[in-house]
């Protein structure tokens, strides 16, 4: 059997009650803004026209997202692969969630809204001490922020050094895309990869 309404989700987990159903704000306030300024990473959810979905992550140094006023932040768009898969369905839809982490901090923010990308001079101005500076931003309007609570971090212990994996339990990134692109060539070292991205934070 498969679930196919709210309504049957409802009668297997019930109702949010008290601060669960709450505490959702329209806006930024002192502990949010707390939380986004020390924040080194976030992933980003966004839509296509089509429907279809998009995750990807973001990271900087603590704060790299920049709080405009209490309904308002931007996203440097840093150097990448030029899928531009995130940018396309912002520029289609607008649509985007927002989920940032702090290290060692199992809460986490949840911050959605509407999106758009923007070459405005004083939103790249934020950025220009970088190493290689954002051609564009991404300026999110939002429209729902809460906190979300430790369950998830706390279950999969991320921060904790035991749960750490050896870099070796993984082939190089560039061995698995060649493997599932059936590509012969010899693939670069994890040591060549990352000396190779160190030109391009």
């Amino acid at each position: 059997m498969h679930i196919t309404s709210e309504e049957q989700l409802r009668e297997i987990y019930g109702d949010p009650k008290g601060r669960a159903k709450d505490k959702q704000l329209s806006c930024l306030e002192r502990h949010s803004i707390n939380y986004i300024q020390h924040s080194p990473f976030v992933t980003i959810a966004t839509r296509a026209k089509t429907g279809l979905m998009d995750c990807s992550p973001r990271g900087g140094e603590p704060g790299f997202v920049k709080i405009i006023n209490e309904t308002c932040i931007v996203f440097p768009d840093s150097k990448g692969n030029r899928r531009l898969d995130s940018l396309t369905n912002i520029v289609e839809t607008g649509d985007m969630g927002c989920l940032f982490l702090i290290p060692g901090i199992d809460e986490t923010l949840r911050v959605n809204g509407v999106a758009r990308i923007s070459t405005d001079a004083k939103y790249l101005g934020l950025f220009l001490n970088e190493q290689n500076p954002p051609k564009t931003c991404i300026e999110l309007t939002i429209t729902e922020v809460f906190l979300h609570c430790a369950k998830a971090l706390m279950r999969s212990e991320l921060w904790s050094a035991e749960s750490q994996v050896e870099r070796s339990l993984l082939p190089t990134m560039g061995k698995m895309v060649n493997d599932q692109l059936c590509i012969k060539d010899t693939p670069e070292s994890q040591k060549e990869m990352l000396a190779r991205y160190a030109h391009d934070l």
